[in-house]
């Protein structure tokens, strides 16, 4: 049994109680894409989207980051 995912709880909550600083720090830690493609569904599913164009853009940008393959050197 899959438990709910309360990160993108947690960071909506931040979002809605208007700490947007908070929560753009939360959204530039987070644990996975799976955490931030939750909390951007959440959002859009609120009808929340474009209504703190500073929390989209990290969202956007940190979606970016943790989808692109990871640069690393050779030993």
């Amino acid at each position: 049994m899959a438990r709910p995912n309360e990160w993108a709880g947690k960071v909506l909550a931040l979002i809605k109680g208007g700490n947007t600083a908070a929560a753009i720090a939360q959204i530039k830690v987070a644990p996975s894409v799976k955490d931030l493609t939750a909390l951007k569904t959440t959002m859009v599913l609120g009808k929340l989207t474009g209504r703190w164009k500073d929390v989209d853009a990290a969202i956007a940008d940190n979606l970016a980051l943790l989808a692109a393959p990871r640069l690393h050197r050779a030993p």
